[in-house]
Order: C-alpha cells, then sequence, then structure tokens
C-alpha cells in the first residue's frame, strides 16, 4: 500500500455543546456527551502527533469551543505543538477578560458564525439572542489585532441577505466572509427542506457577491461556496477522502470528514487507541475511499476522477444509502434525478432546531469564564 501524503489540516471538534440551536447545524444527530469528550492532556497528545504527522493548521471548533473552561490551556498545547490556530466561535460568551486569556495562550486567528444580518433574523435562526455577542466579538478581535474571518451558512431563510452580509463584514473590518450554501449533512439534511434555496434566490445571490467582489477587491476576500444540488457537478471530497485533511471529533474519534461518522460500516479508530499516524496511513476507515481503484461507473473512467474524486461520499450516502455510489450532485450519476428532485420542491418553512447536548441547559451567565 501506497503511503499517502501528509495532511496539512486539522479541523478539532472540542465539544458538540453549543448555545445556538441552529437548524443547519452539521454537527452529527447523535451528539457527544461532554463527559466523553477528551480532556486538554489528550488534545496535547493529539497536536503534537498530528504536528509530526505533518499538520501544520488546526480549527479549534465544536459546537462552540467556549464552552471548554480549559479552552486556553487547549489553545497553548497547539500553539505549543508548532500548529497555526484559529478559533471557530459564535462568539457567545468571548468577553475581553476570556479573549485575553486566548491571546496569552498564543491564538493567531479566529472565525465568526453570523447567521443573518438583520439582528432580529440572525437570533431567529440561532435560536438564541446572540447577534449582539457576535458584534462584540468581531470589535475585540479587531481591537487585538488578529485577523477576523466572518463564515456564514446560506440557506432559504438568509441567501436574500446577502449584499447586507458582505458590507456586515465590512462594517466589522473583517479580512475574510466565507459565504458557504448549506450542505446537507446532520441537521442541516433533517432540514433540508427548510433550508433548500430556490433558483431565482441563488442566481440573485451569486450576482451580488460577483457586484462586491468587483467593488471591494483588494479589501475584503470573498469566499462563495455554490451548493452542488444546483452546479451539476459535484465538490471533491475535502480535497479527496483522506486526501489533506481530518477531523477529530469530541469523543477523539479520527474521521476523514465531520460527517463521516454517519457512514454505516466505516468503524473509525479513536485517537485514544491508535496513534494518528497508523489512523491516518493504515486505518481501513481512511483508506475506504482513497484514489481512485474504489470508484464506480460512471466515475472509474470520468476525465474528472482525479478532481472531483466521485465527489462527497456522506452525500452519496444520504441520497441513495450507498457511500460507494458516485455522488449525485454529478449530472452524469445515475442517480442525479434523486438530487434534482430535492431542488424542485416547495419546501417547508418549519425548522427542527438542533437539540442541546445533555446537560447543557440551562447555560448559566457567563458561561465558561475563567
Amino acid at each position: 500500500m501506497t503511503t499517502p501524503p501528509p495532511p496539512w489540516a486539522l479541523l478539532s471538534e472540542l465539544t458538540h455543546a453549543c448555545p445556538l440551536h441552529c437548524g443547519y447545524c452539521s454537527n452529527p444527530l447523535e451528539l457527544t456527551r461532554r463527559s466523553r469528550e477528551l480532556s486538554a492532556a489528550q488534545w496535547a497528545d493529539v497536536f503534537c502527533q498530528a504536528a509530526e504527522l505533518g499538520v501544520l493548521h488546526t480549527h479549534l471548533s465544536g459546537g462552540e469551543p467556549l464552552l471548554r473552561p480549559d479552552l486556553a490551556e487547549i489553545t497553548s498545547s497547539a500553539v505549543d505543538a508548532g500548529l497555526y490556530t484559529q478559533l471557530v466561535t459564535s462568539g457567545d460568551g468571548l468577553s475581553a477578560r476570556r479573549f485575553d486569556t486566548l491571546m496569552d495562550a498564543g491564538l493567531h486567528s479566529v472565525q465568526l458564525s453570523v447567521q443573518h444580518s438583520d439582528p432580529r433574523q440572525s437570533d431567529k435562526i440561532a435560536g438564541r439572542r446572540s447577534f449582539d455577542a457576535k458584534r462584540v466579538a468581531a470589535k475585540l478581535v479587531k481591537e487585538r489585532g488578529l485577523p477576523l474571518g466572518i463564515n456564514v451558512v446560506l440557506h432559504r431563510h438568509n441567501l436574500d441577505a446577502v449584499d447586507e452580509l458582505i458590507q456586515l463584514a465590512v462594517d466589522w473590518q473583517a479580512d475574510r466572509i466565507e459565504l458557504a450554501n448549506t450542505q446537507f449533512y446532520g441537521w442541516g439534511l433533517l432540514n433540508r427542506a427548510a433550508l433548500m434555496p430556490s433558483r431565482e434566490q441563488l442566481q440573485a445571490a451569486t450576482e451580488a457577491v460577483e457586484r462586491r467582489r468587483e467593488r471591494l477587491a483588494g479589501t475584503l476576500d470573498i469566499t462563495w461556496v455554490v451548493p452542488d444540488y444546483f452546479s451539476g457537478t459535484p465538490k471533491p471530497c475535502m480535497g479527496g477522502w483522506g486526501a489533506v485533511s481530518l477531523t477529530v471529533a469530541p469523543d477523539g474519534t479520527a474521521l476523514p470528514c465531520p460527517a463521516a461518522a454517519a457512514l454505516p460500516g466505516l468503524d473509525p479508530s479513536n485517537v485514544t487507541d491508535r496513534p494518528l499516524r497508523w489512523i491516518w496511513e493504515q486505518s481501513p476507515a481512511f483508506n475506504a475511499y482513497r484514489g481512485t481503484d474504489w470508484m464506480p461507473s460512471p466515475c472509474r473512467t470520468c476525465e474528472r476522477r482525479t478532481e472531483d474524486f466521485g465527489g462527497c461520499r456522506c452525500q452519496a450516502h444520504a441520497l441513495t444509502g450507498d457511500a460507494a455510489r458516485t455522488d449525485p450532485a454529478c449530472s452524469l450519476s445515475p442517480d442525479h434525478g434523486i438530487l434534482v428532485a430535492h431542488t424542485e420542491t416547495n419546501g417547508s418553512p418549519q425548522l427542527v432546531p438542533r437539540r442541546p447536548t445533555a446537560p447543557r441547559r440551562p447555560i448559566p451567565t457567563g458561561h465558561g469564564e475563567q
């Protein structure tokens, strides 16, 4: 077996706990309980192993990582291992005091999630009053001189506000905004009918993004992720399954992508049982869909097979029940009609909120303070 090139990125899901209840959340429906989360010492070992493997960058994510009272210790251990650290947060609970502890720990950058440009609509989508906390968090990050990225998951309920969301990023002095249309995994898949935009919405948003890119060139980096339900071409699965990045879930389960926990029979390894290098190079889960040998027709002979790698395995499973089939997002897939049918439905206005991770409610004011 050929040894795969080393990964460069690690998604560190420190917790599934979160004060928000966004219906598009990509966390699994079965959320990891707080009692099963890796300790700070275990995360320190993961970071050392990741750096030795070749990882350069880690996202400290969740859930909401600020709910870890030991977040500064975890951040420090990632920095000590030589990793570039980015905090991925809702901003809820990011006080000046808390942020200073993270700065002292060596945090390099922050990615702040925003649900809508309108405060009331943002709070409605998040299922909690949180917009004001985001504004405060953005100000803190810029005052302390760290790079600030804004991340917006787009769907039917905020896609019409793309222009205003970009203006919000300008007003908050963000360095980058990622406008990523919902990927239908986890809670997003459960709420697909309520989240699916219309083609007219998507076209108008695309045009708004292009206008803003031209106007803001050189001042704001705008990333626009088109939903592959509409594009006719599948996205490469995380740059290729087990090719450039890996995810470690709150309980230590190591996955080729955050959504892979839902694939039946994958049997992923855990960092508490196996070295990270073995997991990356030799584990059956990471080798299941590497390269092109596993591919069925039409992927096997397609000239794009080394570009899109057959598309997303998790999406193939979600739509067909078989992770090894060609991603239905591809117009050449024999299952493409299944996907198209979902884009032509009228959908539902109702969102099922993401369940809290027990025991998480109520969350005391100033949670996570140190």
